[in-house]
């Protein structure tokens, strides 16, 4: 289920100042250099409106896997269309503006737990999407929800998708508080999997966490559309959704600036400049490798990009050495040690800090993980059938 508030907003509002996270990212410095143009976006969830005016002419043909009625451009619950907006929305009509809005977007339309009660559907149809994202020209695959199981096809998908030079974040999960099982596709070795964080840099108290979180990107207090009347937006905490949605926009806002860069290099960027205060190559339980800083890299030219084709996740040799502009490169020997995989061989930490950040990086966005440690709350984990939106 999803985190979006109750409280409604109305469409007449201007959406942008309550996008906090995108001055505290120095959003309007980044897109002088880059708005993300060249890069696609897959983004796999409920379908996404390529109506609304801050979408119009960013959404690309997709695909429906579900086997239902309907097709990727008829979102069912307004989650997909929102994850679209927060990544290439370009604010148009009052609405959501994306971090990156130079993105062109490619829907594919797969179920949720919600959909699948009254319909008959694909029981693979993740599996299907994210082999047709593997498949299709865009770099970068986002995926804002989970299943609580994982599955061989999923699973084996995914890893055809990592072969093919796809960088793929997905959701971490919003239960922290209610079992804090690992969700997939974000606990597979080759995804990124992206916790909340609130504008102090805090995690979201209901941002699941263990060795599958990666990297952290801001969640919470993020406006979304109500449901698929696309009437009005509700506020409220985007949750892990929101957080992979931004942190898959801060990666094509990087690739874009580097066209001849892999997916590896963008990642392992994005890794080595995270904000953090603990030991690089170690990962927090709640935070992974640190709070995501696209500024360093765009603006102040600082990352490692490493060797083409060497997965910053695992530390293996992969495949997937295509860069954004399509033009194979050699491989090169890692200047840098890549930082190690999931599971983490290096210790596993929760800091904490109360630091502020450079300009490039969140200035204002409080660099610490936690200030104590989440309890996790007892009772019986309530399973649903299929997966649920982050």
């Amino acid at each position: 289920m999803g985190l979006w508030g109750m409280t409604p907003v109305a469409v007449a509002d201007d959406m942008r100042p309550k996008q906090w996270y995108l001055d505290a990212m120095h959003a309007d410095e980044l897109w002088k250099v880059t708005t993300g143009e060249g890069i696609k976006v897959v983004v796999i969830d409920s379908g996404v409106n390529p109506s609304i005016p801050s979408l119009k002419g960013r959404i690309l043909k997709g695909l429906d896997t579900t086997e239902t009625e309907g097709e990727e451009t008829d979102d069912y619950s307004g989650h997909g269309t929102t994850m679209a907006e927060l990544i290439a929305g370009a604010g148009h009509g009052k609405g959501l503006q994306g971090l990156a809005p130079g993105v062109k977007i490619v829907p594919m339309r797969v179920s949720n737990a919600d959909y699948q009660k009254n319909r008959r559907v694909n029981g693979q149809d993740v599996a299907e999407a994210i082999r047709a994202a593997a498949d299709s020209d865009a770099q970068i695959i986002s995926m804002s929800m989970g299943s609580d199981y994982s599955s061989m096809e999923e699973r084996a998908a995914v890893k055809y998708a990592h072969k093919k030079g796809k960088l793929f974040f997905a959701a971490a999960g919003n239960n922290a508080e209610q079992g804090n099982k690992p969700q997939y596709p974000a606990a597979y070795d080759d995804v990124v999997g992206v916790a909340s964080a609130d504008n102090k840099g805090t995690v979201s108290h209901y941002s699941q966490h263990g060795d599958n979180v990666d990297l952290a990107a801001p969640g919470d207090d993020i406006p979304g559309w109500c449901d698929e009347t696309f009437a009005k937006y509700c506020g409220g905490d985007g949750g892990t959704s929101s957080a992979t949605a931004i942190a898959s926009a801060s990666a094509a806002l990087i690739w874009s600036a580097h066209p001849d860069w892999t997916a590896n290099q963008v990642l392992r960027t994005m890794i080595d400049t995270a904000g953090r205060d603990w030991a690089k190559g170690t990962r927090s339980v709640y935070l992974g490798h640190g709070l995501i800083r696209p500024g360093q890299i765009i603006l102040d030219k600082k990352g490692d990009p490493g060797a083409p084709d060497v997965s910053p996740l695992t530390n293996e040799k992969t495949g997937g050495d295509i860069p954004a502009n399509g033009t194979p490169t050699s491989s090169a020997p890692a200047s840098s040690q890549a930082p190690q995989g999931k599971p983490d061989s290096g210790a596993i930490v929760a800091g904490s800090s109360s630091k502020s950040m450079d300009h490039s990086g969140l200035p204002g966005w409080v660099l610490g993980a936690i200030a104590a440690a989440v309890v996790i709350g007892g009772g019986a984990f309530a399973a649903v059938r299929k997966r649920r939106s982050a």
